[in-house]
């Protein structure tokens, strides 16, 4: 692999990776049309760590919320009241950062163990079923947008005709329950296949599990650090294969490219989440993945 592969394909990483079309899918075809079909996965993962880099400056305001959430948590101290947001869904209080902690965890290992079994899929899936999957990512965006709208309006209804206002935003601070970890860390899971969007398939899970839209994308990210590091550890056998094949210069050159734009496609998407468009992506998948199941 080249040098200017290497920054192609940490691009392509970069923008895919967060923006919910699936980074791994366009990484397995624009490694097959390099002609690259014998890199090993570890050169994704180390990608995918770059990303995750950016993931971690994006949000380090979030995670370090959190952080001192779990140390007061084992330390048995209460949170100062002037802290408190109850705003914010993930870690507005204490209790709700305590449910987000323990829905990480729970994601996590869901995903973990269907990663284990997609892992052994990845290296034979065909072209033609990678581009099948950005179909099903857009139906499944589409849903989630239809859903979400559904549930907006149900809100509004109810809102109006809700006599004390306050009473609706003291409870927004919940954190995310077990019931939504269970169905966001399958979908997180079904995620790691090629052609399906992780963070398009997880935001939908969590939408569908009802979680407020700018959290759905918010613990969509925290929740992929933990899975991110779980693909390195599991792909470290393939260090010396890295080095030996690709080489340092290029897979440091692609990490850094991959860094860059996965920061600034970050900034991208969560101004879509917020607004509520991610089913645009969808005019994307459909029309790619229809002309890769007939030319590939």
């Amino acid at each position: 692999m080249t040098i200017l592969q290497s920054i192609l394909l940490g691009f392509l990483q970069g923008v895919a990776e967060f923006l919910p079309i699936s980074s791994s899918g366009h990484l397995q075809l624009a490694q097959s049309l390099f002609g690259l079909e014998d890199v090993p996965l570890l050169f994704d993962v180390f990608l995918h760590l770059a990303t995750l880099f950016a993931v971690c400056i994006y949000f380090w305001p979030k995670i370090w919320a959190l952080l001192k959430c779990f140390g007061r948590w084992v330390a048995r101290k209460e949170r100062p009241a002037e802290t408190i947001d109850p705003n914010d869904v993930l870690c507005g209080t204490d209790e709700a950062g305590r449910k987000t902690i323990i829905a990480v965890i729970i994601a996590t290992i869901i995903t973990g163990a269907i990663g284990v079994v997609t892992s052994k899929l990845i290296p034979d899936m065909p072209n033609k079923v990678i581009c099948a999957g950005f179909i099903v990512t857009s139906a499944l965006l589409i849903t989630s947008a239809l859903l979400e709208k559904r549930q907006e309006k149900k809100v509004q209804a109810s809102a109006e005709e809700t006599v004390a206002s306050s009473s609706s935003t003291s409870t927004q601070a919940k954190g995310i329950s077990v019931k939504q970890s269970l169905l966001i860390g399958f979908m997180q899971g079904f995620g790691t296949l090629p052609g399906i969007s992780r963070s398009g398939s997880t935001i939908a899970g969590a939408l569908f599990g009802g979680v407020k839209r700018s959290a759905a994308g918010e613990f969509s990210f925290i929740v992929s650090i933990s899975a991110i590091l779980g693909a390195f550890v599991l792909e470290l056998k393939d260090l010396g294969e890295v080095s030996s094949s690709i080489g340092a210069g290029a897979v440091i050159a692609g990490c850094i490219t991959a860094a860059v734009t996965g920061y600034l496609s970050l900034m991208m998407l969560m101004k879509l989440i917020r607004k509520g468009k991610l089913q645009w992506f969808a005019a994307y998948l459909i029309p790619v993945g229809i002309l890769g199941m007939i030319l590939l």
